[in-house]
This record gives structure tokens, sequence and C-alpha cells, in this order.
């Protein structure tokens, strides 16, 4: 088997329990975002425009709906031989099976999967993250500096440092101190919980980690300041760019509101690099003759009866007459009675309001509503 360069290993495991009822069916990357994407989709796009062909994913919670949504990864231009998109479930070992205890636990388990390939280097990925990025450019700064890793930072504001990993550099970007949500922070490099690490080295962390007595078996708790104590050669790359955590049920509400406010300032969906998704394909959506729509995306296949302002309506998702939809996403195939009122919420996919009923309301806490019904 040919010796890769960077495979990559997006975590995807997760119960995702701050999102709700949007994750009670589905594991957390398998939520659909956009009104017609996955939130799958924007990492394994990455992967496929910066010509990373191996991804390994690692599940673990209700894993159904993502691994029929990925399938070969041919969506992505990743079904190669020789790489290729893997789906990776915990497994009974001599052990017998387990959880994974911890982001570095989960790459620990699937050491195997890894050596398989025999990479020079490993991009460890988030799976609830939105932007775009070209990993090439990361990884070509983390082989100039022959870096044992590289964390992807970007800048945030000041005053939102202290609920990120803040990393502190010199002035050649190596990082000198990493903090975890620290009350006071020195520097406002959030990392992005995107890196990449030398195999070699990652590979003798993790063993070294499994062994510990006291660990949570965590690369941003354990890992990275043990490497750090040890005098090893960590980097920051910059990045510029949108980038979003969705992984609470406000940031995934603002998150779709910012693209849709915005599209034309956010590079998620503009430029070469595209968003690519196994999503149904859809005829083209309807709007009936007393329908108001303003404001708003209307994906392919809708149906628009009533009225809609500066939401999102998913793909296949039914608007009824006299239903007024406000500042409120509505997951794909999902439906909307009629005269119900919808304001400052999230229909999730597939769910079916009742007529007449209100959903939400104008105080500032998102209200999700149903439990997903998928069919993919």
């Amino acid at each position: 088997m040919k010796k890769k360069k960077c495979i990559a290993m997006l975590l995807a495991g997760g119960q995702g329990s701050r999102l709700g009822r949007l994750t009670t069916n589905i594991a957390k990357p398998a939520v659909s975002f956009g009104g017609k994407y996955r939130i799958v989709d924007f990492g394994l796009s990455n992967c496929a425009n910066s010509g990373i062909d191996t991804v390994g994913i690692l599940v673990q919670y209700k894993p159904l709906v993502l691994n029929k949504y990925v399938g070969t990864g041919e969506s992505w231009d990743l079904a190669v031989e020789d790489g290729g998109v893997h789906i990776l479930p915990p497994y009974a070992g001599e052990k017998g099976g387990e959880w994974y205890e911890g982001t570095a636990d989960a790459i620990y388990h699937n050491l195997d999967f890894i050596d398989m390939y025999d990479p020079e280097n490993v991009l460890i990925l988030s799976g609830d993250h939105i932007y775009k990025m070209d990993y090439n450019l990361m990884l070509q700064e983390h082989i100039n500096r022959n870096a044992d890793l590289t964390v992807s930072v970007i800048e945030v504001p000041w005053d939102e440092a202290s609920r990120f990993g803040i990393m502190s550099t010199d002035d050649k970007d190596r990082i000198t101190k990493f903090s975890e949500k620290p009350k006071n922070p020195d520097s406002n490099l959030a990392s992005m919980g995107i890196y990449i690490f030398k195999w070699k080295a990652l590979r003798k962390a993790l063993l070294e980690d499994h062994d510990a007595e006291k660990t949570s078996h965590d690369f941003g708790k354990d890992l990275i300041p043990k490497m750090l104590a040890e005098k090893k050669k960590l980097f920051v790359y910059r990045f510029e760019g949108y980038w979003r955590d969705v992984g609470t049920v406000k940031s995934y509400y603002d998150s779709q509101m910012d693209l849709m406010d915005d599209v034309e300032n956010i590079d998620v969906f503009s430029g070469d690099m595209k968003v690519l998704s196994n999503s149904n394909m859809y005829p083209p959506q309807f709007i009936g003759p007393d329908a108001n729509v303003n404001d708003s995306l209307i994906c392919n296949g809708c149906t628009v009866y009533g009225s809609v302002k500066h939401s999102i309506i998913g793909s296949g998702a039914v608007v009824d007459a006299g239903a007024v939809v406000e500042d409120s996403i509505v997951l794909p195939n999902a439906k909307i009675g009629r005269n119900c009122v919808v304001k400052n919420a999230i229909i999730n996919e597939g769910a079916v309001t009742d007529d007449n009923d209100t959903i939400g309301g104008d105080n500032e806490e998102i209200t999700v509503y149903g439990r997903a019904r998928l069919s993919i």
C-alpha cells in the first residue's frame, strides 16, 4: 500500500447533548444545516478539495443515518482505491468493547487503521464545525517547520477568549503556552480543534496517554499540554475566514442566520472550493399564489402556501396555508400545519406541527420542536 503524506480522522462520536432534540435520533455530524446540507459535508468537502483522499470517521452515537449518508464517499469524490472514506465504530478487543473515553482515546483505538496507511502526518478534525479551509496550506506550513504538531487558530474578540482553548505564541508562531478557557487570557488565538500531527509523534503521545493514570484522554486537556511541557515543536496556523462551532442550539441557529444575512461576506459557499453533499435530489420549490415570502432561503422541493419571513425552509418542507414562519429554521421534510405560527424556532427534520399551533415566541431562547424523523 502506498505511503500517505497525510490522512484525516474526523471525530464524529459524541452524543451532542447540547443540541438537545436535534440529536435525539441522529449523530451530531448528520444534523441538517443550511437547508440542504449536513454538518459532516463541510469537513468531508474540505478534505476532498484539499486532495486528502483517506478519511476515517469515528462514530459511536446513533450512527445509522450518518453511515448511510456518507456511504462510499462518492458524493465527495472520496470513493478511491487505496484510500476513501471509512466509518470506524467502536469494536470489541481482547478485553471487550467500550465507549471512547475522550478525543485522544478515540484515535488511540484506531491505531491499526492509521498504521495500515503509514502516513507521515495525521489531520484531526471535529465533526461539528462550519468553515471552508484548504488543509494543504496548513500542511505545508507544518512540514516546512518540521513541526510535531500544528494547531489551527483563529483570532476571536478579546471578550470572548475565555470561552476557548487559547494559544500563546512567540514571534515565530511557536506555541509557548496553552490555556483551556482562561479567566484572564493573554492571547486571543483560539484553537479551532483542527490539528496536524507528525504521525510518529502522535503515536508515541497516544501510547503514553493510554498508559497514564491521571488523564481524561483529551487532546486539549492532556496531549497538547504534555507535548508542550516536553518541548516538542508546536506551532499555530493562523486561519482567516468564517468558522463556527455549532455544538449548541444557539450557535447552530446563529450560524445559519449568519450565512443567510451576510452571504456576500461569508466565504463558506463562495469560490472554487465547493461544499459537496449527498442530499436527495428535489424538484424546484413551489410557492403558492397566496404565499408571502420575504428575506428567506427556500430550498428545492419546498411547498409554501403561507407566510415566511427571515427564515430557512429546508428541502422538501411544507408551509401550509395560513401558517406564519418568522426568524426560524425549518429542517428538511418537516411540515408546518395550517394557521400555525412559528417564531424563533427550529422545526426538526421530518417533524409535523399541529394546525393552529404556536411554537416559539418573542423571547431570545430558541425553541426546538419535535424529534427528527429521517428518510435518507
